[in-house]
């Protein structure tokens, strides 16, 4: 007595998962305050025109006088060529963004990651601004990348492969 259909059984083991890992880091030559400052005004702008909206859903201090905030930001964003067609409904995804500012160590920690689509890609970025000497503002960010790819038979083609590495280095460069 079997228990799976031999295609369910195929269909299970043909689901792949990548997982993509991405450090980044760079050194700002601004003094921290204007640092953590155009970080929060980064969204919306003219020149981010895949950020359709950007939304504050609370703010508030910690006893300790951080300030933590919660950020809603709908992306639009085109699919890869290889990408099975009717996998995602559509272009657009809701983002949530945590974010800690910490004046007193002059730190800013932000966490990042999508709330849509998560079956096909989630993607958790987080990223630190740390002062480090004055005038001098240490980035580091981290990306991490877990890809499923429903449909397709066998192993995913390079290109498929490409592209997943293409998006994380393209969100590292865009500082």
């Amino acid at each position: 007595m079997r228990f799976f259909s031999q295609s369910f059984l195929y269909e299970c083991v043909s689901v792949l998962f990548y997982l993509c890992f991405q450090p980044d880091t760079f050194f700002f030559s601004d003094p921290w305050p204007i640092v953590s400052l155009a970080f929060f005004l980064r969204y919306p702008n003219p020149y981010a025109s895949h950020v359709i909206s950007c939304d504050v859903i609370s703010r508030h201090f910690t006893p300790s006088g951080s300030l933590l905030t919660t950020r809603l930001i709908l992306k639009k964003a085109t699919l890869p060529r290889w990408a099975p067609k009717g996998i995602v409904s559509r272009s657009e995804s809701w983002i949530l963004e945590e974010s800690e500012v910490d004046p007193h160590g002059k730190v800013v920690r932000c966490l990042t990651r999508n709330l849509e689509h998560v079956k096909a890609m989630q993607v958790h970025e987080t990223q630190t601004f740390r002062q480090v000497g004055e005038g001098c503002v240490n980035y580091f960010s981290v990306t991490t990348l877990i890809a499923s790819i429903h449909g397709f038979k066998g192993k995913p083609c390079r290109r498929q492969k490409l592209e997943l590495f293409q998006g994380l280095d393209g969100a590292s460069q865009s500082r």
